[in-house]
């Protein structure tokens, strides 16, 4: 079992010393955790993303990371002799799981900066399992480097959600993506979804040894076989039997707008269809902002800047398929998204530094 680290390829049981100090940060923090489970330490803390919240410090057990991982291994098929691309921080929850995965089944790892291309300039090898967020996919599928993405044996995706726009795109890709469902309190994913092919699912499914129900928010609540506690989500889904969930919407992202309850995702998916069919690419999101009458009031920000026309046609079509709470009052525009360390869209600071469209 080896570990490529840049142009380096090493045996991973038998790490050599070198000088960490003196590695990138991505291969730092790589190696760093290598050698602490390589050592047999039993305890681990990370931290949380900070996406919804304030980040915190989480202590994870050895054998809660293990049985985690099997449970990718199993349902995903994964074996020794495979190679994984280890392309997320590897201080947060997605990117070390990925290399507890590759220990566990004796996979060939594959360290590579997490940047939006992580293929760009990589060493020709075979990728057999790649973790990316859905910022990185969509990066690769509109570069050179799609024909290799094509090639690798299956992805999966997390940390944000898909939209319409490349869920198209992923209808056209060769290579298996599946939507993952979890979080740092669940030691990454408990459920996956497959998201192109003949074999295509409109759901979530939870993996072997997961039990779900929802709470009076409707809100997912999960038990895990190597999790001590329950965990009750914020995330309102739509149970389909006890094995199957569709994702609605965060209960902390919905905007009460005059009484009204307006979920942010469903005015999403919305603007995301009329971006679709217009091929407009911007980047958006769906916010409430403090209003003196209505309480909230729904405003739509978008990365980059839509021409009047395309904004005034958006607006039009909208108030076309939704409800007069749900389209929005405005349109906020910013030069990029403000991001987390995990590459999420930070919404509410991405929020601050929106603006208005310049008057001219």
């Amino acid at each position: 079992m080896l570990i490529s680290i840049g142009t380096l390829l090493l045996p991973l049981r038998s790490l050599p010393s070198i000088a960490l100090d003196h590695l990138p940060p991505h291969e730092k923090s790589a190696l760093t955790f290598c050698h602490e489970w390589n050592s047999g330490q039993d305890s681990f803390t990370i931290d949380t993303s900070g996406s919804t919240g304030a980040p915190k410090k989480i202590e994870l057990r050895r054998g809660q990371m293990i049985a985690s991982a099997q449970k990718t291994i199993k349902a995903l098929g994964l074996r020794e002799g495979m190679h994984s691309l280890v392309c997320l921080d590897t201080n947060y929850i997605a990117g070390r799981m990925m290399i507890v995965r590759s220990i566990i089944v004796s996979m060939d790892i594959i360290i590579a900066e997490p940047s939006s291309n992580p293929l760009k300039d990589l060493p020709p090898s075979p990728i057999d399992f790649a973790a990316l967020v859905p910022y990185q996919l969509r990066t690769m599928i509109l570069s050179p480097e799609r024909e290799r993405l094509d090639s690798i044996g299956r992805v999966i995706l997390g940390g944000a959600p898909i939209d319409q726009d490349l869920l198209s795109e992923i209808n056209e890709l060769k290579v298996p993506c599946y939507a993952t469902f979890g979080m740092t309190e669940t030691l990454s994913h408990i459920a996956l979804q497959k998201l192109n092919g003949v074999d295509a699912q409109d759901s979530f499914h939870v993996l072997d040894g997961i039990e779900i129900t929802t709470d009076d928010r409707q809100c997912l609540v999960i038990k895990a076989d190597y999790l001590d506690e329950t965990v009750v989500t914020n995330d309102i889904v739509e149970l389909i039997g006890g094995r199957q969930f569709r994702w609605l919407g965060r209960f902390d992202n919905v905007i009460n707008s005059g009484g009204v309850k307006v979920m942010p995702e469903n005015v999403e998916k919305a603007v995301g269809n009329y971006m679709l069919s217009q091929q407009i690419r911007n980047r958006f999101f769906v916010t409430g902002l403090s209003h003196q009458q209505l309480g909230q009031q729904v405003v739509l920000v978008v990365e980059g800047m839509l021409t009047k026309i395309q904004e005034e046609n958006l607006l039009k079509w909208l108030r076309d398929k939704l409800t007069r709470y749900e389209v929005p009052k405005q349109v906020l525009y910013g030069d990029k998204f403000t991001t987390t360390a995990t590459q999420k869209v930070n919404r509410a600071a991405s929020t601050a530094d929106a603006k208005s469209r310049p008057t001219v």
